[in-house]
């Protein structure tokens, strides 16, 4: 059931903006888990969480994941291009790098992230919406 659990949390923190532990502990009682304050905190320390600020607004995040240096020169190195259509963030790279820019982006932990699939050059990355889609390139944007 623990695994279950924070692999709950796991999924819950990319999906939504979680503020404090009073919302996980909601998002998680209404996936069927219910779980005490104490729970929650010792599942975040478990989970090495952190707290990050965008835009006026805290949320859990994997510890470094945003801030992760390593993927962000990888990714600043094969990156070439972004650009958006619908709910579909399109990554061009230099040749062969696609799959390490691909990864990068993976470790660093965008929130509202369905999935995404590398080529050769490039990187198909999809979005809950059209909206998270434009912050995700005004985002990539800002790195490179």
């Amino acid at each position: 059931m623990r695994k279950k659990r924070l692999g709950a949390i796991l999924s819950i923190i990319r999906e939504k903006e979680i503020e404090n532990q009073e919302m996980l502990r909601e998002e998680l009682s209404r996936l069927g888990f219910e779980t005490t304050q104490a729970t929650v905190s010792r599942d975040i320390k478990e989970l090495r969480l952190e707290k990050i600020s965008e835009h006026g607004i805290s949320r859990y995040v994997r510890e470094n994941s945003a801030k992760n240096p390593v993927s962000a020169d990888i990714f600043k190195q094969a990156v070439t291009s972004v650009d958006y259509a619908l709910n579909t963030v399109v990554l061009k790279c230099e040749a062969g790098w696609a799959g390490g820019a691909c990864s990068a982006f993976d470790r660093m932990s965008f929130p509202h992230t369905i999935g995404t699939i590398a080529g050769d050059d490039t990187v198909f990355i999809l979005m809950r919406t059209e909206k998270d889609a434009k912050e995700l390139y005004e985002n990539i944007l800002g790195l490179l």
